[in-house]
């Protein structure tokens, strides 16, 4: 399932996020308020997924009437907006100077991923069409800082964080998808790794998959899986940050 941020209705989207509208009549229950009704749509994504999430559910952990929700939040296409703009509040700026560029670059991509651990459900919402809500653009802005003055052009820069943007959430993805396997299947990959080791020796046959053998064999016996998450996102984050040194070194 994957939702799309930016589908509501502009106006109403906008007023909610930057808060120019408390309400929207009078009618309101005066123990609930944009806020307490965020909190919980995002309490309820964080323990049921974003599929669980509706209207009514949000109501029932509030313990209002569904109709209720509607005096402040116009509709879930509105209410996903601001979710993701409150969770991009939780995002730290990065650190301020003498740190180098790449250390603030490294904590940008830290604090996404930690984002998405946080909320796994943003792995599920589309972000083509960006949220415009002020904790969107603060983040876009912070991580902006984080690489200005080092010799790139502006449009450089947006690219830079389109790409660590892309890498976090692949990586994000990857070792969610990972962490789900273990809990659908009861087994950890280390245990599904002796239970196919036997196996995989006599597939990978040295003789007709010589390449495939060699390194299958180290790459499993070092992970003692198939796949290590935490070490597919410290190497290839590296790699990322180098290209981007090539590109800064090259001016």
């Amino acid at each position: 399932m994957t939702e799309y941020s930016g589908s509501g209705d502009p106006a109403r989207s906008l007023a909610l996020l930057w808060r120019t509208r408390e309400r929207a009549s009078r009618k309101g229950k005066p123990e609930l308020s944009v806020e307490l009704i965020v909190r919980a749509a995002i309490e309820v994504a964080d323990s049921a997924g974003l599929a669980a999430l509706s209207m009514r559910r949000v109501a029932e952990r509030l313990g209002v009437g569904t109709m209720s929700l509607y005096t402040y939040v116009p509709g879930k296409a509105e209410l996903l907006d601001v979710m993701l703009d409150t969770v991009y509040g939780e995002i730290a700026a990065p650190p301020a100077e003498p740190a180098a560029w790449r250390a603030r670059l490294e904590h940008v991509a830290r604090a996404n991923l930690a984002l998405y651990q946080r909320h796994p459900w943003l792995l599920q919402v589309a972000t083509s069409r960006p949220v415009l809500g002020p904790n969107a653009i603060a983040k876009y802005d912070n991580e902006l800082r984080a690489i200005d003055g080092i010799g790139l052009t502006d449009v450089e820069m947006d690219s830079v964080l389109t790409l660590i943007s892309g890498y976090v959430h692949g990586a994000a993805r990857g070792a969610a998808e990972a962490a789900a396997a273990e809990q659908h299947t009861g087994q950890t990959d280390e245990q599904w790794w002796y239970a196919h080791a036997p196996f995989l020796e006599r597939i990978l046959d040295p003789g007709r998959y010589p390449t495939a053998a060699r390194v299958g064999t180290a790459a499993g016996e070092h992970h003692q899986a198939a796949y290590d998450a935490e070490h597919a996102f410290e190497f290839g984050l590296a790699r990322v940050l180098d290209g981007i040194e090539v590109l800064i070194d090259s001016r």
